[in-house]
């Protein structure tokens, strides 16, 4: 018995020690898998492409920053990622396409909230808009995280890097510096 307590002792002690020395990572790429993309019939363009109010759910692979550099698809053609390696964990994206949609090659073309499941059970929730644009950044709130992104930031900055050759989207998403999203503070403390 009083082996069992003095080892929950320790163990409540260590534990804040080992979450606090372990800086979580706030730089990430995400590929879509193209054949997890999944939206409504209708309403659709003339091209196909999903119009103003189409619903649509997709996933993905989350990387380290970097990996998608120069093109490089994250992502084979049978769906399975290119470098299961370096797999970080699942991306889940769930909301509607607006204004030109699909067709857009500018502005907002989604409403979405995003979810980054960690291979290590971690969670980053983030809601808002989705530019059409490649290589501008979009600020979106983060609306949810636990384990070591809980209380990581505020706000996450999310920059479309392109298609891959599936036509799946690949971003990238940075959690600001702390100087950096206080600018972008959406409630006062």
């Amino acid at each position: 018995m009083m082996k069992s307590v003095f080892l929950g002792a320790v163990f409540a002690l260590a534990t804040p020690w080992a979450a606090m020395a372990a800086e979580p990572i706030t730089r990430f790429d995400v590929a879509e898998d193209h054949t997890r993309f999944a939206f409504a019939p209708a309403p659709v363009h003339e091209s196909g492409m999903p119009a103003h109010g189409n619903p649509f759910v997709t996933q993905g692979y989350i990387y380290p920053a970097g990996t998608l550099k120069d093109g490089m698809d994250g992502v084979l053609a049978d769906g399975s990622p290119a470098f299961p390696e370096l797999v970080l964990g699942t991306w889940t994206c769930d909301g509607w396409f607006v204004d030109e949609g699909g067709d857009a090659t500018t502005g907002v073309w989604l409403v979405s909230r995003q979810i980054l499941q960690f291979t290590s059970g971690d969670v980053i929730i983030t809601q808002g808009t989705e530019l059409a644009d490649v290589g501008v950044a979009n600020i979106r709130p983060i609306t949810g995280a636990t384990g070591a992104f809980d209380g990581a930031g505020e706000v996450m900055e999310q920059t479309l890097l392109g298609f891959n050759t599936h036509m799946g989207v690949q971003t990238r998403l940075v959690i600001p510096e702390d100087d950096y999203a206080a600018q972008y503070r959406f409630f006062e403390d």
